[in-house]
């Protein structure tokens, strides 16, 4: 079986050990970037190697991008091939936010083309409940060669993002909290607000009390009611660095609605520029 958008703990058990799975484990804190290297470091899953989120996720930050630009396309498929992951490789990520950082990295994949990613339903939590097996230490794969490359697709830069401005053909959804989205409160960005004709749909929506994903036709449900007839094709998704929102796109594959668009710089690009409008309070 391959695995292209969730697996269970129990799923990924039996697969401990096995030479075509490669095991991500992409923990981390904004607050804290050094802590999830660290609590890898006391317990993983075994096998799993680490990928950090500004070292590893993230190209270098510019003057005009925002705080987690995607990596220079070249460089994150040699890392790829030091990480043991080509096409012919099972992916799993996971981290300890249900897959809000992970699932940056099975995006990343998909979108360049690799056939087999998933996330770790309930991410390690679930497994440390549920499994009890971890490592300690520091883990390494063997080097292959990564037959990936070409380019991100699936996403939409500022500019374009601009042209779709309250586009009624389009759906703009924000899957920050709602507090970051109304300017209620900005701990993270120095402006805050949101994009003009956006919708608030936190990331946060799509999980259950037991921080697992909801069933499909739940997800399904929720998502029909939110494009109000728009296609997925005309939907984009944004959030304060690209990285959450790439939930929202994750949720949307299981529903069987795929082909939104991430906006990859998003709400810390936007506001690189003073010219670019914002919103604040409840208004769109």
């Amino acid at each position: 079986m391959i695995y292209t958008t969730l697996i269970k703990p129990a799923e990924l058990e039996t697969h401990i050990g096995d030479p075509d799975w490669v095991i991500v484990d992409c923990r981390f804190d904004l607050m804290k970037p050094d802590w999830g290297f660290s609590a890898y470091q006391m317990a993983h899953i075994p096998g799993s190697i680490y990928a950090h989120m500004d070292h590893d996720l993230s190209g270098p930050r510019t003057a005009v991008s925002g705080r987690h630009p995607l990596p220079d396309v070249d460089q994150f498929t040699d890392l790829l091939s030091r990480w043991g992951i080509d096409s012919t490789k099972q992916v799993i990520v996971l981290d300890t936010s249900a897959g809000a950082y992970s699932v940056r990295l099975w995006w990343m994949l998909k979108h360049l083309g690799h056939p087999a990613a998933a996330v770790l339903d309930g991410g390690f939590p679930a497994w440390a409940k549920e499994i009890h097996r971890v490592n300690s230490g520091v883990e390494e794969n063997s080097f292959v060669k990564c037959d990936l490359g070409g380019g991100f697709d699936g996403m939409m830069t500022t500019t374009q993002v601009q042209e779709i401005l309250f586009n009624p053909d389009w759906c703009l959804i924000d899957a920050r909290s709602p507090e970051r989205f109304h300017g209620e409160q900005e701990s993270i960005d120095p402006i805050a607000g949101h994009i003009p004709g956006a919708t608030n749909y936190p990331y946060t929506a799509n999980l259950s009390s037991k921080g697992c994903m909801l069933p499909a036709g739940e997800l399904r449900s929720q998502f029909m009611t939110l494009l109000g007839g728009i296609p997925p094709e005309q939907t984009v998704v944004y959030c304060g660095s690209g990285v959450s929102s790439c939930f929202h796109l994750l949720a949307m594959e299981i529903a069987g609605l795929p082909g939104a668009k991430l906006y990859a710089g998003s709400w810390s690009e936007w506001i690189r520029d003073p010219n670019r409008p914002i919103i604040t309070g409840n208004k769109s």
